[in-house]
Order: C-alpha cells, then sequence, then structure tokens
C-alpha cells in the first residue's frame, strides 16, 4: 500500500464514536476509534447495546491464513473480491499477506480502494461511465506505481471506453470476459465474439489487451464437469489470442477467474495452462471467504470437496436481545433486515447468553424478519426469557457487512481488539 493509505487507515483511529455507529456503547461517544479499542471492552459486559454484529478475531486470522496457504500451494496470485467486505483494514491485511491487489466492482469501491492506498485494481466489470474512466485515467498518469485492469465484453463497450479515454497517457489494460454460457450473467458469448472484442481493442490507443477472464460461478447448472470444461475454454482462449500474437508488448498475461464457490476447480485447470510466449498471471479472485458464513458458503465452499486442504470457519455472529415473549412458541429479538443478511437464507439461532453464561439456542430457530424484528419460534425444550441475548449466525457475508459502518472485531472470551470500518 502507498505511504499516503498507510496515513489514511492510521486516520480511521482518529474518527469519533457517536450515533453514526449502531450497537457501540452509548457511554463511547466522544471517544475517538481507537480510544475504543485500546480499552479492550468485552462485548457482553463492556456496554455494547443490542443489536450488535461481531467479528470473531480468530476466525478471520484462520481465514486470511488459510487462502493465503491455499493460493500460494497451487501458484496462483490472489486479488480478492473487496465488494465483500469494503473494509480498508481488511484490504490491508490480505495485501500484507501476499494479495496481488484487490478486485472491485463499481467506479465507487474503486476509490474507497485508492484512498487506502490500494496500489493494484482489478475491475471485474465492464467501465463505460465517462466520468469514472477519466478519473482512472488520472490516477494512472498521477501515480506510476498504480495498476488498473478491467473487463470489456463487447465492441459497443470498447467504442466508449476508447471515446472517454482520448487524450489520455498511460493505456488502459482490458481483459476480455468469457461469459459462462447462454443465460449467464455479463461477458462474450462466443470465441468468435471474443476475438471481434479483441480486434476491437486492439484498434485503439487507449486501451491494451492484457488477458481474459470470467466468473465460473455464472455456469449454469454448475457442477464440477461443467465448471472445468468452461474454464478449459477460457485458458484455450487465452492460447488461441497469444499464438495470434495479441499479447505482444505485455510484460504477463492475465488470466483470472475464481469465485467463493469453485476456486479448487480454478487451481486444477490454471494448473494445466501450458507455457506461454510471457509469463501468466494466474489471478483468483474469491473474497467471501474472509469472513464465511454459516449458511450459504458453509454448504458451497470447496474445502468441503477438498478437506485435506483445510475448513474456513464462519466469523459473523449478529446478537441481538429478547423484547417479547408473547407465547409459549414464539419470542421476537430486536433485530431485522436492517440489521442482519436475509437475501439467500435466514440467520440460524446458535447460542443464548443470560446472565454471563452462554449455552446453545437448543429449540429455537428464525422463522422471519421484519424491518427491526426477528421471529422466532420455540419449542418445549427452548429456554427463552425477555432480556436474553441470543447470537444469530448469517448467510451471504457481502449482505452482512455493508450493514454495519464499523464491526467489532472481538476475541473468544468478548474482549473487542479493534473496530473495521466499512465504506458501502
Amino acid at each position: 500500500m502507498s505511504t499516503e493509505g498507510l496515513e489514511a487507515l492510521a486516520r480511521l483511529a482518529e474518527e469519533r464514536v457517536d450515533h453514526r455507529f449502531k450497537g457501540l456503547p452509548p457511554d463511547a461517544d466522544g471517544l475517538t476509534v481507537g480510544e475504543l479499542a485500546a480499552q479492550r471492552r468485552n462485548l457482553f459486559t463492556g456496554g455494547f447495546a443490542t443489536p450488535v454484529l461481531a467479528l470473531s478475531a480468530e476466525r478471520l486470522e484462520h481465514n486470511l491464513d488459510l487462502l493465503e496457504t491455499y493460493a500460494t500451494r497451487h501458484g496462483l496470485a490472489f486479488a480478492p473480491h473487496g465488494k465483500t467486505s469494503m473494509a480498508p483494514q481488511l484490504f490491508r491485511r490480505q495485501t500484507d499477506r501476499g494479495a496481488w491487489g484487490i478486485t472491485l466492482a463499481v467506479p465507487h469501491q474503486v476509490r474507497v480502494a485508492r484512498a487506502y492506498g490500494v496500489q493494484r485494481v482489478f475491475l471485474a466489470n465492464e467501465l463505460v461511465d465517462p466520468a469514472a474512466l477519466r478519473w482512472i485515467s488520472a490516477q494512472l498518469d498521477a501515480d506510476a506505481g498504480f495498476r488498473f485492469v478491467c473487463y470489456v465484453d463487447s465492441v459497443r463497450g470498447v467504442e466508449l471506453m476508447d471515446t472517454a479515454l482520448r487524450g489520455a497517457g498511460r493505456p488502459l489494460d482490458v481483459v476480455v470476459e468469457l461469459a459462462a454460457g447462454e443465460g449467464a450473467r455479463t461477458g462474450v458469448r462466443t470465441e468468435a465474439e471474443c476475438a471481434t472484442v479483441a480486434d476491437a481493442v486492439a484498434a485503439t490507443t487507449t486501451l491494451r489487451l492484457a488477458g481474459v477472464a470470467g466468473y465460473e460461478g455464472e455456469v449454469p447448472q454448475a457442477d464440477p464437469e461443467r465448471v472445468h470444461a468452461w474454464l478449459r475454454r477460457l485458458v484455450a482462449l487465452a492460447v488461441d489470442f497469444d499464438k495470434a500474437g495479441r499479447f505482444a508488448g505485455l510484460e504477463e498475461i492475465v488470466v483470472s477467474a475464481g469465485g467463493s464457490a469453485w476456486f479448487d476447480a480454478v487451481a486444477d485447470v490454471f494448473a494445466e495452462i501450458p507455457e506461454l510466449s510471457l509469463p501468466v498471471l494466474k489471478l483468483l479472485r474469491s473474497g467471501a471467504y474472509v469472513s464465511h458464513d454459516d449458511g450459504h458458503y458453509r454448504k458451497l465452499t470447496p474445502f468441503n470437496r477438498v478437506p485435506e486442504e483445510g475448513a474456513l470457519e464462519p466469523a459473523f455472529r449478529l446478537w441481538a436481545q429478547v423484547v417479547s415473549r408473547p407465547s409459549p412458541e414464539q419470542a421476537f429479538l430486536n433485530a431485522g433486515k436492517r440489521d442482519a443478511a436475509y437475501d439467500l437464507d435466514l440467520p440460524f439461532a446458535q447460542a443464548i447468553r443470560r446472565d454471563g453464561t452462554e449455552r446453545p439456542a437448543t429449540g429455537v430457530s428464525v422463522t422471519g424478519l421484519s424491518d427491526q424484528h426477528a421471529w422466532l419460534r420455540t419449542t418445549a425444550e427452548a429456554d427463552v426469557e425477555v432480556g436474553d441475548w441470543v447470537g444469530l449466525g448469517l448467510s451471504h457475508p457481502c449482505t452482512s457487512f455493508d450493514k454495519w459502518p464499523l464491526i467489532p472485531l472481538a476475541e473468544a472470551d468478548g474482549t473487542v481488539v479493534d473496530y473495521l470500518r466499512t465504506f458501502f
């Protein structure tokens, strides 16, 4: 990260705690984040107000270490997808652990990354907004150490980019995005059309073809066979482009794929990339690993298929309080859609705390969410009272981080050692 970025990160600790940050102790108002962190308050006894989302310090460290080790073992460069957390403190921990850079999705996210010193950005989208393109071009011209790569998936997109970048200094590096199949999300549908898009790039002076990329998570009816087959198409496209001399003048060829569900397949197929005319940057882009989850990615993680490689650990827990117990079969928490991810799965009741004692949430399940309430179904074996704290596991990290601008990082005993600032 740049010196300016490190200074910006340090300034996060100088931000004042106030009403903008839900869940934090009311008596901490006016303290800086750094001052509050130095107090090492306990999540359960230090005045935190429910609902409050906490990230496990130990599990976060485990997950960061595991993917760093995995990428190194398989000879992959790693650009974790920053849209998951939008937390510059995590960006730094990822790049400090050897990440090539950070993947992002939209221009605002690039601005955040640049404000906090990220020097390499892979934008997993075609970028055709003129104002954003001119801003990125100015960043490239002002900072020789800044590397930026983005998708192209149409001749029209190339034309719009070229128009916006006329008169720019350094050309902008692009990779042709190969679609994951008919009816998939973005990307060029056929290899012949990929060549046409590459020809359009070659006809400009504002763009430079740097490689090929795509997202195997969008393969229709994805299974190991279909995902491997699509990844081999992507590699074959890079080989064909190289044979045609499309990468002349580069220092390396970018071949990129990899979400959080199929990175084992990416490792398998990228290991088969033959020797090309230039070194190949085999760029993996998984992002949800950083916190993992208790639902969607617990079921989909590639480590279920390759358990000998390790296991990610769910690091989020949302603590909410029982505020109503209207019947033996029902209870309500003071956390809802504004606090918990719910787009893929409802939260999972995992633990109950009362009088300093924690136990499993036996007989308790979440059946629905209102804006500010979680609906609980309670069986005869459930021991739940008004005032209890209930710990909820969550599904889908991306829609968990985005609801909390300042997230306590808590050790296993509840000691809060830091706070992660997010920018969505």
